[in-house]
């Protein structure tokens, strides 16, 4: 059977169990899920494709706590759902055999290995957790452990911060994003590790073997990769420096690995078997003046022209352009063809002393906007206009962005308030525009751009909106469909990408209550129908600000 197109999964079954009865029936399960594999990552083309698809909350587990649900995986042998706990520096084991009231039955301390755990990765009755050092600037560690009983197998160390793993589709290898944030820039105590890409030769978990892809064969091309659109603009940094790995998502060979560098505003390519970074590529950036790309810039945009006025839902066209920075990636074929997901989080560097790109509108643009670039400019610098909008003031290093009398001639925002789909040159083949901004204005769970930790109209309107961070893939029938986290506002938005250059939203569902509820959707884990525990395929949202797992199931219409 042929898929046209097809999720890349990193979920797959074990071939080696014992006793010897056990291992035959893994051995023939395996044989079973590789036949749907070969349809379309678990879900055959011969199965009803759905016209469309709707989402509910059938079950959730309540951390407690801030922070206490992040990340998710999946094991489909024990059923059992590995949650990342911040607020602990814990994974919570929970039994999903019956999705509607999942259970914590244990849990996995991160202390031995590190300060916080920051990823968790299933496959193949193997997990494997991301932990960071203490302090944050020193090489982390991978801890590896049996799913089924919980047995720590090995560790290993990796670079500085490692931020996300992830398993080749083939389960050869884990592959570990080692963001490497400074804890400063030019302080006397200042640190600012490299950022790499740790390639695991698994091994089964008990002798695995770390190599590294790193970006030092750029640090003499600094003004190349500036000049093609990456930004390299941390004080005194070299371009290894500079350069922080995100997310990953692998090739369905598991040959190539994509990797964003979010606040680089681009992506690193990386052979994997040679463990070499081979390219990186500028995303470029998003014009919020173009149609149907438009944006709510300001909290106070109830009035006219003023800087005191009051909230209000304004989604139009403005003179900005927006720096993608994803989160979040992921990545499909169609016909033979790999294509790359992003959710265009957004994010500035603003977290540490030293250096803040951050700022506003109106504060950045002192002696006002240039009359010859933006019409009514004195007019559009007021808070009610563009003057809240949060802005860089760093889109590229030697990019003052003003002209001789210091007047403002380009504004770059953070993030593009969608999600975008690319070819592997990173050309961009379709972007969601305004789409999210416009579907959740008249939602009920929630204040229009509300934030995670408020139910306030308009809060972060001046802020990356909505804030799409993860995204998953699924195949249903002969439809893939994506699966978008919106961080701030909360939910999840689902569309059809099987033309991807034509993509159809199907759903949006939120559970969220106001100011309590489900809020702040951080990992998102896809569970196919032919691995869930009540044959139905769920959707697993780890809720950051509530600290809350939700379950959510899938129901194919047809």
């Amino acid at each position: 059977m042929t898929t046209l197109n097809r999720p890349i999964s990193t979920e797959q079954v074990p071939t080696r169990r014992s006793p010897i009865l056990v291992w035959s029936i893994g051995f023939f399960a395996t044989l079973a899920v590789l036949a749907l594999t070969a349809c379309g990552g678990g879900s055959s083309n011969e199965e009803p494709t759905p016209s469309s698809i709707t989402m509910q909350r059938i079950g959730g587990f309540d951390g407690a706590a801030l922070g206490a649900a992040e990340i998710t995986a999946y094991d489909h042998l024990s059923k059992r759902l590995f949650v990342v706990n911040g607020a602990n520096n814990t994974v919570d084991v929970l039994d999903l055999s019956d999705p509607t009231k999942p259970t914590r039955i244990d849990t996995i301390s991160g202390a031995p290995f590190g300060a916080g755990i920051n990823s968790v990765a299933v496959h193949d009755g193997l997990v494997a957790l991301a932990v960071e050092a203490s302090p944050k600037t020193s090489p982390g560690r991978v801890a590896f452990f049996r799913a089924s009983d919980l047995r720590l197998l090995s560790s290993v160390v990796v670079g500085s911060q490692p931020d996300m793993v992830t398993f080749t589709p083939d389960g050869s290898k884990l592959l570990v994003a080692n963001e490497g944030e400074p804890n400063s820039y030019g302080l006397p105590d200042s640190v600012d590790p490299e950022g790499s890409i740790t390639i695991i030769t698994v091994n089964g978990g008990t002798n695995p073997t770390p190599a590294t892809a790193d970006f030092r064969a750029y640090n003499d091309r600094a003004a190349e990769l500036r000049t093609r659109g990456i930004r390299i603009y941390g004080p005194g940094a070299t371009v290894a420096q500079d350069l922080e790995p995100e997310y990953i998502t692998v090739s369905e060979d598991s040959k190539t690995a994509y990797v964003t560098l979010q606040e680089n505003n681009a992506v690193a390519i990386v052979d994997i078997d040679t463990a070499r970074v081979t390219d990186i590529r500028a995303l470029g950036f998003k014009d919020h003046s173009g149609a149907g790309m438009g944006m709510d810039v300001s909290d106070e945009d109830g009035s006219l022209n003023t800087n005191s006025g009051t909230p209000a839902i304004k989604i139009q066209n403005v003179p900005v352009k927006g720096l993608y920075l994803p989160d979040a990636i992921a990545s499909y074929r169609v016909n033979g063809t790999t294509y790359l997901v992003t959710a265009n989080e957004g994010d500035a560097r603003a977290d540490w002393p030293g250096f803040n790109e951050e700022t506003r509108v109106r504060a950045h643009c002192d002696k006002g906007l240039d009359p010859t670039v933006f019409a009514d400019a004195a007019n559009l610098i007021l808070d009610s206009n563009l003057g809240r909008l949060r802005i860089t003031t760093t889109p590229n290093a030697g990019s003052a962005g003003k002209n001789a009398a210091g007047q403002c001639t380009e504004l770059y925002s953070f993030g593009a308030r969608s999600f975008t789909i690319w070819d592997t040159s990173l050309k961009r083949i379709y972007d969601s525009g305004d789409e999210f901004e416009r579907r959740t204005q008249s939602i009920t769970q929630g204040a229009f751009n509300a934030s995670n930790d408020n139910n306030t109209l308009d809060s972060r309107s001046p802020s990356k909106g909505p804030e799409p961070e993860g995204v998953v893939i699924g195949q249903f029938g002969k439809k893939t469909i994506a699966f978008i986290g919106l961080e701030r506002v909360g939910g999840v938005m689902a569309y059809d990408i099987t033309d991807p250059a034509k993509p159809v939203f199907m759903t949006y569902f939120n559970s969220r209550n106001g100011a309590t509820g489900d809020r702040g959707p951080e990992g998102l884990t896809l569970i196919p129908a032919a691995r869930s525990p009540n044959g139905k395929p769920l959707l697993i949202v780890g809720n950051e600000t509530s600290g809350t797992t939700a379950i959510l199931q899938i129901d194919l219409v047809p």
